[in-house]
């Protein structure tokens, strides 16, 4: 019985809270809200369907502890005209091919692109214009699951997560499961900069939101079998 009941225990995953800071930025970093983002030389700043360049929300480097993406750079980007609740399209029993191109009823595409890139070297020249930059920091979390198996409802990498409803799970299109990796709490208010337009749905004028502010989930594929292979679950 001692046996069954250290199985039964739920692992503490290596964690990592996150944590906005106050001062704005007036040059580049890697661990950002806004800023200047990091993108590979491949690749421009993902626009909407639009053709509007989507807002960096957040970015940071994922800390070496955290299996599967140690060493990655995560960038959240997210339209500033378009706010909405992601909804999964499965074929087969995965996500459907390129998901993160896919259509997002009712919506031709997403309108948001989460990126996960290991040959990071220097900052764009232009900083996100819309989202205040302000700095993050990262500090170890001792992300304990409760007796139902959740960890702490807060701005996170890795660590488990505290699921709001039913845990959720995806098969990435090339057939990998997808694993969890960010979170970020329900109702978290992102600065702008002052006479914006306001973003639709948002709480306050002055802020944006992701996903309808729903709390969110990063889920991304362990074999990274393309940088935008990360799925966004919403649950409140």
């Amino acid at each position: 019985m001692a046996e069954n009941s250290v199985r039964d225990i739920p692992a503490v995953l290596p964690a990592h809270i996150i944590e906005v800071g106050t001062v704005q930025l007036e040059r580049p970093a890697r661990n950002s809200v806004g800023g200047w983002p990091f993108l590979d030389d491949a690749d421009d700043w993902p626009e909407c369907f639009r053709g509007e360049r989507m807002a960096l929300f957040f970015q940071l480097d994922i800390p070496v502890d955290i299996q599967h993406f140690g060493g990655d750079h995560l960038m959240v980007f997210h339209c500033r005209s378009h706010n909405d609740a992601s909804d999964a399209e499965l074929a087969d029993g995965r996500l459907v091919p390129r998901y993160w191109d896919a259509p997002q009823p009712p919506y031709p595409r997403p309108f948001w692109r989460i990126l996960l890139q290991r040959n990071v070297a220097v900052p764009s020249p232009e900083a996100e214009p819309s989202v205040r930059a302000l700095p993050l920091t990262l500090s170890p979390l001792v992300d304990t699951p409760n007796s139902r198996g959740l960890g702490a409802q807060a701005f996170k990498v890795g660590g488990t997560p505290s699921w709001a409803q039913d845990p959720e799970s995806y098969a990435c299109a090339c057939g990998s499961e997808l694993v969890y990796l960010c979170q970020v709490p329900e109702s978290m208010e992102f600065a702008v900069h002052p006479g914006l337009p306001e973003q639709p749905y948002s709480v306050g004028a002055d802020t944006y939101n992701l996903f309808l502010a729903n709390e969110v989930y990063l889920l991304a594929c362990p074999d990274h079998c393309d940088p935008a292979a990360v799925w966004p679950v919403n649950q409140n």
